[in-house]
């Protein structure tokens, strides 16, 4: 590859996260000939289809979209291969796994974009998995696509804090203009023939499985430090939410309380999810371990968001009450 240019390229890539690689790769005078991006879904009250962020911001640029089903069909593989040769695919949280034909079909390969420092948190959520185990550093890296999951061997890595109280929405975005950069410095050193692909270490691999709708549900047993990570990682998607008087709530934002449990009146022996009074404007919950949990901000299904003192005082709170 070293002196061959890298110029007829494909993108794949579907949401918001890959939009800023797609705007760099033309910035940099590397448009890519065509994107490929999941197929439009129903969306909101309405159930219209929408285009995924990609296939919008594709079609400002001028570039030809591509939305199949599957990428493992024959049909489409066909019709891929008869576009003409490809020099090299890039491909950004596309969502679909690639067969072996579609890998092959680059001359050069596919070049993933993976947000994660490798082999951490290989799979489809690595951001909120990094937020919700409270890891203090995260970061991006640029890798060439095997059969395997995240598991191809790796090009370049650029590491980044995660602020104490960023949400996992707020990482994401920053982590997708890092990407971005990254891609277009990997393409730049891999025709310079600058870079040697580093095999990743399979043992020292962690996994971030998809997240569920319930993915966000509190269990109160955690300590009031895990479940403040868990709140960041599952904001804005699909949030943190518990029941109370038996009807659904969500916690739009909360913090562990510095004061243990045991130090509120009447607290001893509550079990975890009990109610333990208001606190600097908070609703201190009991948590595991003998931690309370300071919930500030909270929303009924089809209300605002409201204080913790308003809705406390709405929903006539007592100490003692039970979050499930």
């Amino acid at each position: 590859m070293p002196g061959e240019a890298l110029r007829n390229i494909a993108f794949f890539g579907t949401p918001d996260f890959a939009v800023p690689t797609l705007d760099a790769l033309v910035a940099a005078g590397r448009a890519p000939l065509y994107a490929v991006t999941q197929p439009s879904r129903p969306a909101g009250r309405g159930h219209q289809p929408a285009e995924p962020p990609v296939a919008r911001r594709a079609r400002e640029h001028g570039i030809e979209v591509l939305q199949p089903e599957r990428v493992r069909r024959p049909e489409f593989l066909d019709a891929l291969a008869a576009r003409g040769p490809l020099d090299l695919a890039v491909v950004v949280a596309f969502g679909q796994i690639f067969p072996r034909p579609l890998l092959d079909l680059p001359r050069h390969g596919c070049i993933n974009l993976h947000a994660s420092l490798l082999p951490a948190w290989r799979g489809a959520a690595p951001i909120q998995a990094a937020v919700a185990a409270g890891e203090e550093q995260t970061g991006v890296t640029t890798m060439r696509m095997e059969e395997g999951l995240d598991t191809g061997p790796i090009l370049l890595q650029e590491a980044t804090p995660i602020g104490l109280e960023e949400t996992a929405g707020e990482l994401s975005r920053r982590l997708a203009v890092l990407g971005g950069r990254l891609v277009i410095e990997t393409l730049a050193r891999l025709e310079r023939g600058e870079l040697a692909p580093v095999a990743q270490r399979d043992e020292l691999a962690t996994y971030a499985p998809r997240l569920a709708r319930d993915s966000g549900r509190v269990d109160w047993h955690r300590t009031a430090g895990e479940l403040f990570d868990r709140l960041r990682a599952h904001a804005p998607w699909p949030g943190t939410t518990a029941e109370l008087a038996g009807r659904p709530v969500k916690i739009v934002w909360a913090r562990p309380l510095a004061d243990s449990a045991s130090s509120f009146a009447g607290a001893p022996g509550a079990p975890p999810g009990t109610f333990l009074g208001l606190v600097e404007g908070r609703l201190a919950v009991a948590c595991g371990a003998g931690t309370a949990l300071g919930l500030e901000t909270l929303q009924r299904p089809g209300k605002r968001p409201l204080g913790a003192a308003e809705f406390a005082r709405g929903e006539r709170l007592a100490p003692g009450a039970r979050f499930a």
